[in-house]
């Protein structure tokens, strides 16, 4: 693309008028650095935010807007196409889709930086069709620190371009595990832009690790089933193939995600389950629509990023063309979720249920390798195929739970209470102190990874048992109803045994140690005591040392069980600090 002249229309008296008073015309450069590379290079951060500021200048429908601040010391900025002459979002929300488009999450993965910045340059010459009933927004590099953080070694396995941005964020963090947690001040203000639109479309550009094929691009749509009623049947039934037909339409295959580590994909994969720590799960949660792009990270970067750019035309024309029905499939959702008395919490693959698909792949073989002298993968790029494979993309229930009319949060748990506002859930506080009956958590058993994962030592497979109490409230202590917009985001965030729980990301781990103790010599008295009016519990203790040889030979192990079974063994121990008010 040329350089675009526009003229400032000033009527002036060409013989009255001194001209050095005024600039008649204004220089833009809309050409992008990957077009002036011939498909080589990305543009830098302090290039991309020019071109759409200058695009912003230049194009009545194109604003942008700074929010927030990230942990580089920068803001986030969000990038607007409008093509309506109402431009008040909330007036227009009412009767257009809105569809946010997320880039350089991981800046090395730069595809979706560069077809954006085409994408948005072309929808405001109106050198492609402009969609009428949607508006179009996009954050134009999101992991701010990562993009500054400029070199041309660290994608170890990609084909271009020379230069890209780092995975880790300013602190280091992979934001893409960061959504659901909010480590970092790229996802709070992230939570504060997704609000703010309330997307109904959800993209975020990737490039893809794994095996070989013959694809450019894979999608990595949110899991239909975890997604769940009619919104997650339309994702899987309508929309997907809508978008695979349209870009073969377009000679641009395109197949899932390909989701296998050191194994063959013609062996059959299953879909990868989006959490809410992901992009796109954490989208779900407010029922938007959620898809990642995957380009292959061995095609050309010129290849990739053309595909980008033609996957999004087709999305924004899907869902320009669908607006109606996705925003009340989405209205339909919201209302589930007021009135359903259990929600699916969890869920495992399917493997009895694969789908049939067709895949374009290369052939691989199981060779010795020179450096290990064990076996490595090797694919031959000659010897392509083409043949029907399992895909795995069914996923069935394995934990349901009844969903709660409300949670009560004590106000000293804030940094929990922080994000839950941050994403606008509705809370009261009590106006006095009071007791109240309600469902107690006790954490029974769970799993720490061994090596730190975005900042924390995860729990997972956390077990949990319920019980029916009545708990002293203190003034300013939390209600939080279920019966509003975010309820999936409070079930997801609260339920402790929810694979991306606050519990299992460590916010809640000062309940797993025990604060108080015992001195034997002095408690020693009081086991007595105990074992002589309690018979029953002498009986559990006698019955414990017969069965349990190794609790039999350690005394300390003894008083421990019965210091726990006392009337000293502290309540806040292994009790879930976030209380259950029953329907």
């Amino acid at each position: 693309m040329k350089k675009l002249w526009l003229a400032i229309g000033i009527v002036v008296s060409l013989s009255a008028c001194d001209f050095s008073k005024y600039k008649l015309v204004k220089e833009y450069d809309f050409e992008t650095r990957f077009e002036k590379s011939g498909g080589t290079e990305t543009g830098t951060y302090a290039e991309v935010i020019s071109f759409y500021e200058q695009l912003a200048d230049a194009y009545p429908s194109i604003s942008i807007e700074e929010f927030g601040e990230t942990d580089a010391g920068l803001p986030l900025h969000l990038v607007t196409y409008n093509g309506n002459e109402e431009k008040d979002l909330e007036k227009l929300r009412k009767s257009h889709s809105v569809i946010l488009i997320n880039n350089g999450i991981h800046p090395g993965e730069s595809d979706g930086i560069d077809a954006t910045m085409m994408l948005f340059r072309d929808m405001a010459l109106d050198s492609v069709r402009s969609p009428k009933n949607t508006l179009v927004a996009t954050i134009p590099i999101y992991n701010v620190g990562g993009a500054l953080n400029r070199n041309s070694t660290t994608r170890t396995n990609q084909n271009g371009p020379k230069e890209y941005g780092f995975r880790g964020n300013a602190r280091n963090y992979d934001l893409n595990r960061d959504f659901i947690k909010a480590d970092t001040k790229n996802a709070q203000t992230f939570y504060e832009i997704f609000h703010y639109l309330n997307p109904d479309v959800f993209i975020d550009n990737h490039v893809s690790n794994g095996a070989d094929y013959q694809y450019t691009l894979t999608h990595l749509f949110t899991q239909h089933d975890k997604l769940g009623g009619n919104l997650g049947d339309y994702l899987q039934k309508k929309m997907m193939p809508a978008l695979e037909d349209s870009l073969k339409a377009k000679d641009w295959d395109i197949t899932p995600y390909v989701n296998v580590f050191n194994q063959v994909p013609e062996d059959g994969f299953s879909q990868f389950m989006d959490y809410p720590r992901y992009s796109t799960g954490y989208a779900a949660l407010w029922n938007t629509l959620g898809m990642m792009v995957e380009t292959h990270m061995l095609k050309p970067y010129d290849k990739r990023v053309m595909g980008t750019y033609e996957l999004m035309k087709s999305m924004i024309r899907i869902t320009d063309s669908e607006s109606t029905i996705i925003k009340d499939l989405r209205n339909q959702a919201r209302r589930k979720y007021l009135t359903d008395r259990s929600y699916n919490l969890n869920f495992e693959v399917d493997k009895e249920n694969p789908t049939s698909r067709e895949f374009k792949g290369y052939k691989a073989e199981k060779i010795t390798s020179n450096i290990t002298g064990r076996e490595r993968l090797k694919y031959d790029r000659e010897e392509a195929f083409t043949e029907e494979i399992d895909y795995y993309d069914n996923y069935k229930v394995s934990q349901e739970i009844e969903i709660p009319r409300a949670y009560i949060i004590p106000q000293g748990w804030w940094q929990v209470l922080n994000r839950l506002k941050m994403n606008n859930i509705k809370m009261e506080t009590l106006d006095r102190d009071t007791i109240i009956q309600v469902e107690v958590y006790k954490i029974e058993d769970y799993k720490t990874t061994e090596t730190a994962y975005e900042g924390h030592y995860l729990h997972q497979d956390t077990k949990v048992s319920k019980s029916v109490q009545k708990i002293n409230f203190r003034k300013g202590d939390f209600l939080i109803t279920t019966f509003q917009d975010g309820a999936r985001y409070l079930i997801e965030t609260l339920e402790p045994t929810a694979v991306d729980s606050f519990f299992n990301w460590n916010f809640f781990d000062t309940v797993l140690q025990q604060k108080e103790g015992f001195s034997p010599y002095v408690f020693e008295d009081i086991a007595q005591r105990m074992l002589e009016e309690d018979t029953q519990l002498k009986k559990e203790f006698e019955e414990k040392k017969l069965k349990d040889s190794g609790f039999n030979e350690d005394w300390y192990a003894q008083l421990e069980w019965l210091h726990k079974r006392s009337e000293n063994y502290e309540a806040a121990h292994l009790r879930y600090p976030v209380f259950r008010l029953p329907r």
